[in-house]
């Protein structure tokens, strides 16, 4: 299983030894950044390994590299040379590793290393992008068959963490360090021996003199407790959530929670896509065992399904993928569900005969939310930026249709009994968007917003301090999850664990 390592990033060895006691529990070894070090604490990093009591690597990153140190190579080779004097007998009060760059080429400081059992991490750092081929630089970069190859990389989209993942599969018989830093390569930390890496690195979180030391990285909290890295293997399922960008969701902590509370051996993680296609393609390669889709894939992603449910056919959005025996992927769409439950018991009614209804936008939630209106007998105005895909959504219902604009909004007071806002605006971090700013709440509508991050939209706060009844999307996120859980785990909910998030 792969090491997680805790990368210090105090500006003294007392601080980074403060940090280590809070983390100590969780890690299996330290890396001391000696480039965020203060120059008068440099002098002492000699002592640190004996200090940690636990393996250390020997970091002093240049600030090209996206480090802080930028007092010149030599200055940074005699720090590095401070660190390896002095060796001891006992390897505990030496340091376990030291990452050497793969252009540094110093071979007093390999030679000492090696005598005294100091492994090289040999490195490269692309701060800005992606290395054309990772599998070939994984080779070439090895000069010795003890050193451990380190390539850290900034993917741009999920294809291209992708194909750090194949380029692993590719070098399985080396051992290596490999790390897709930002959003996109979440991921790769928290699956760290599924791509194959040696170490998965965290940070502290919330120090405000700790920064972390890479983009992306993880608490050590948070990987172990709340990802449950410790506990994956290759029996482990693997679940996630994909959309683009994914600020705000709480599927993770919901299907965490229910995992860990059930000692359920599954597991589910973020997966930011730009396009359903990438992500397709690496649930596939990783074995994905079924996914929640969210804006802006929830059409998209029905051209990949081998068979559908009822109310994707009917609604042409998909929320909730799950793979079948064959290995191909069953749609279902359980926003329609969440949607009408929370509504209903909100109202207290059981169906919406008799109401007129406005829902605003026309993706895949729209589309869910609008379904489920004809089936429970409403009529109902559909407002979209684009007219033409108001049109499209309002017809087969039988529903009116118009753009959001001035006009759009007058039809409102034919259809203001409930108001269903189903886009992404107002939602974190631009809490201030309001799709209806032009029109005005009487006090005797029923305002939804599917947004339940922030709990109170600009929308909501305005249709509330007008008198308006509010109900934002956290009950309806609630319900639709439990349905995806009875698709993704075959049973039905547990009726005794609530979850509040």
């Amino acid at each position: 299983m792969a090491k997680i390592c805790l990368c210090l990033t105090g500006n003294t060895l007392e601080r980074d030894m403060q940090l280590l006691k809070k983390y100590r529990r969780y890690i299996d070894l330290v890396e001391l950044r000696v480039d965020y070090l203060t120059p008068d604490e440099r002098f002492f990093i000699r002592k640190f390994p004996e200090m940690a009591g636990l393996p250390s690597i020997l970091t002093i990153r240049r600030d090209t590299d996206g480090g802080r140190f930028s007092e010149g190579e030599w200055s940074r080779i005699g720090l590095l040379s401070r660190g390896l004097a002095f060796a001891e007998v006992d390897r505990r009060h030496n340091f376990a590793y030291i990452d050497l760059e793969e252009d540094l080429n110093i071979p007093g400081i390999e030679e000492a290393a090696r005598t005294f059992g100091t492994r090289i991490i040999r490195s490269r750092h692309n701060m800005h992008g992606m290395d054309v081929d990772i599998a070939g630089a994984i080779r070439r970069m090895r000069r010795i068959g003890d050193e451990i190859v380190k390539i850290a990389v900034t993917p741009h989209s999920l294809e291209e963490t992708h194909a750090v993942m194949r380029a692993a599969k590719e070098t399985a018989d080396i051992e290596k360090i490999l790390i897709c830093m930002g959003d996109f390569g979440l991921c790769s930390r928290i699956l760290a021996d599924t791509f194959g890496s040696y170490i998965t690195y965290t940070s502290a979180k919330g120090e405000y003199d700790a920064p972390k030391a890479s983009p992306g990285q993880l608490d050590p909290i948070e990987l172990t407790d709340f990802y449950r890295f410790r506990s994956i293997n290759d029996q482990t399922r693997i679940f996630g959530i994909t959309g683009y960008p994914l600020k705000a969701t709480f599927s993770p902590a919901f299907f965490n929670t229910i995992f860990s509370l059930e000692k359920t051996n599954a597991v589910y993680l973020p997966f930011p896509a730009i396009s359903a296609k990438s992500f397709i393609s690496l649930a596939q390669d990783i074995g994905l065992s079924g996914a929640s889709v969210t804006i802006p894939h929830k059409e998209a992603v029905v051209s990949f399904l081998a068979e559908k449910s009822r109310k994707v056919d009917l609604t042409g959005a998909c929320n909730t993928i799950v793979r079948q025996e064959d290995g191909g992927w069953k749609g279902f769409n359980t926003d329609a569900l969440g949607f009408s439950g929370s509504l209903l018991h909100f109202t207290g009614r059981k169906n919406l005969s008799g109401k007129k209804i406005t829902i605003i936008g026309a993706g895949g939630v729209a589309r869910a939310i609008a379904a489920e209106v004809s089936y429970l007998k409403g009529k109902a105005l559909i407002l979209n930026r684009t007219p033409i895909r108001a049109r499209d959504l309002a017809e087969p219902f039988g529903f009116q249709w118009a753009g959001l604009d001035p006009s759009g909004i007058a039809l409102i007071d034919k259809y203001d009994d409930i108001i269903i806002q189903t886009t992404s605006v107002g939602m974190e971090p631009d809490n201030n968007g309001d799709p209806l700013e032009l029109y005005k709440f009487s006090g005797k509508e029923t305002v939804m917003d599917v947004i339940y991050k922030p709990a109170e939209t600009a929308l909501l706060r305005r249709a509330s301090r007008s008198g308006c009844r509010t109900l934002n999307g956290y009950d309806m996120f609630i319900r639709q999850a439990q349905f995806q859980y009875e698709f993704f785990m075959g049973k039905k909910f547990p009726a005794d664990i609530t979850i509040e998030l």
